[in-house]
């Protein structure tokens, strides 16, 4: 099943993806540490920014 993106749109998504769960677990191992916690938040900003491109607005 296709999810209307090209395959290297996909690629990028699931990098982004596997990206976000590395920086998740690097919080975890370290809370404190101010420097993971803005990466994470960066790969987060950009995984949401690349989701909400993926919906499509219907036409009005």
């Amino acid at each position: 099943m296709s999810d209307g993106r090209n395959p290297q749109e996909n690629d990028e998504t699931g990098a982004l993806q596997q990206a976000m769960v590395e920086q998740l677990m690097a919080i975890i191992g370290a809370p404190d540490d101010e420097d993971i916690a803005r990466t994470a938040d960066e790969v987060v900003r950009a995984l949401d920014d690349r989701m909400r491109g993926a919906v499509v607005s219907p036409a009005s």
